[in-house]
C-alpha cells in the first residue's frame, strides 16, 4: 500500500473541534479498533506467506512442507547430509512436520515399486526419487562419501539396516535389504539434488512398507544411564556412551566415547569420512535425525572421544544407532537417549 500523503497545511485558523456524543465515539472507536485488527491480520499472513509446497506422509495424508537442513544450517564439512529441518516441535514431545516422515517435500518424492515386501528372506526395494516436474532425478550430491543412504527400520526401533544403493542409468534405485521380521516398516532415503530447484537442499523422505505375517514383539527402547541425556549400550565387546544435554529443536553437542574392556578404543577406522556415524529415530513415530560428525577421519586411529552436531526436533527417547568400524569390522551399537522438551 502506497504512503497517505500528509494533510496540506492551511494559514487559515482551525475551526473550533465539533464535539462528538459519548455513543458515536464509542462507535467510532469500534470501527477503528476492527480496522486496525484487520490490517495487521493481512500484515501477518503477507509476512508468513504461503508454504513453497505440501508434505504427504507414507498414508497419504498431507500436511505442510517443511524443508530439510540447508547446508549452511548443518555446519561442518558434511553439511546437507538429509538432515531434517529442526523447527520446534507444536506439542509436546511431537516432532516438527518434516522429520523425516514424509514421502513427498518440496516436490520431491519417494516413488516405491511396492508397499510391501517379504518376510524372512533377503529382499530387494525398488523407488525412484522425482522431482518437481514429474520425472526421475538423476543428479545428486556426494554426501558423505554417497550419492544417496538409505535406512529400513521396524515401527518398534528393530532390526536397524543402513545401506547405499547403486542408481540405474534411468534413475532407479535398489535397495539389496536383509532378511525382515514381519510388522509395520518404515523405509528412508536421504539425498540432496545436484540440480533442479531443489539443489544443496539435504531431504529425507520416508514410507511405510508391511512385510506380511505374525510380529512378534521386542521391549520399548527406555534411556538408560544415569540421567538426561546419557545413553550406554554394548555391542560385540565394545561399550558405547553417549553424552550431552540436548534440547528439542536446539542445536548442541553430543560426545560419543567407545571402550572396550574399560580401556579407551583409539583404533577407530574411517566410514564415510568419519570415524563413526550416527543416526536417531524418536520412539514412537520413527521420526528420522541424522546428527553430523564434526571432525572428519583422518587415517586410522580415530577415538576414543567424537563430538557430533545434533539437532533432534522433539522431546522425549530417541534411539540412535551408532555405526563404527574397527580392524575392517563394522560395529552398530543401539544407544537410547532421553531429549528434553
Amino acid at each position: 500500500m502506497s504512503a497517505q500523503l500528509p494533510p496540506r497545511t492551511s494559514p487559515r485558523r482551525p475551526l473550533p473541534a465539533r464535539r462528538t456524543a459519548p455513543s458515536t465515539r464509542s462507535a467510532l472507536a469500534g470501527r477503528t479498533a476492527l480496522a486496525g485488527a484487520a490490517a495487521a491480520l493481512a500484515l501477518t499472513l503477507a509476512a508468513c506467506g504461503s508454504p513453497a509446497g505440501k508434505a504427504a506422509d507414507g498414508d497419504g495424508h498431507s500436511g505442510h512442507s517443511h524443508a530439510s537442513a540447508t547446508p549452511a544450517a548443518s555446519g561442518g564439512a558434511h553439511a546437507g547430509h538429509g538432515m531434517p529441518g529442526t523447527a520446534p516441535a507444536t506439542t509436546p514431545g511431537a516432532p516438527a512436520v518434516g522429520a523425516g516422515l514424509a514421502s513427498e517435500q518440496n516436490g520431491y518424492r519417494l516413488a516405491p515399486a511396492s508397499d510391501t515386501l517379504p518376510a524372512g528372506a533377503p529382499a530387494e526395494y525398488r523407488f525412484t526419487i522425482t522431482g518437481p516436474d514429474g520425472g526421475p532425478v538423476t543428479a545428486f550430491a556426494v554426501e558423505q562419501t554417497k550419492r544417496l543412504h538409505f535406512y529400513a527400520i521396524r515401527a518398534d526401533l528393530t532390526g536397524f539396516q543402513h545401506l547405499h544403493p547403486e542408481m540405474a542409468a534411468d534413475g532407479g534405485w535398489t535397495a539389496p535389504l536383509a532378511a525382515l521380521a514381519p510388522g509395520s516398516w518404515r523405509v528412508y532415503a536421504s539425498f540432496t539434488p545436484d540440480s533442479g530447484p531443489g539443489k544443496g537442499t539435504g531431504l529425507v523422505l520416508s514410507r511405510p512398507v508391511t512385510v506380511p505375517g505374525t510380529a512378534g514383539t521386542a521391549p520399548a527402547a527406555t534411556a538408560t544411564g544415569t540421567g538426561t541425556g546419557t545413553g550406554t549400550a554394548s555391542v560385540d565387546g565394545y561399550t558405547v556412551t553417549v553424552d550431552g544435554a540436548p534440547t528439542a529443536g536446539a542445536a548442541a553437542e553430543l560426545k560419543v566415547t567407545v571402550r572396550k574392556d574399560g580401556a579407551p578404543v583409539t583404533d577407530l577406522e574411517p566410514y564415510l569420512e568419519s570415524y563413526a556415524h550416527l543416526t536417531a529415530f524418536h520412539v514412537g513415530d520413527q521420526a528420522f535425525a541424522h546428527l553430523h560428525p564434526e571432525t572428519r577421519a583422518e587415517g586410522a586411529g580415530g577415538g576414543p572421544t567424537l563430538p557430533f552436531h545434533a539437532e533432534l526436533p522433539a522431546a522425549g527417547d530417541w534411539q540412535l544407532f551408532l555405526q563404527f568400524r574397527t580392524a575392517g569390522t563394522l560395529h552398530t551399537a543401539a544407544v537410547t537417549l532421553r531429549v528434553a522438551g
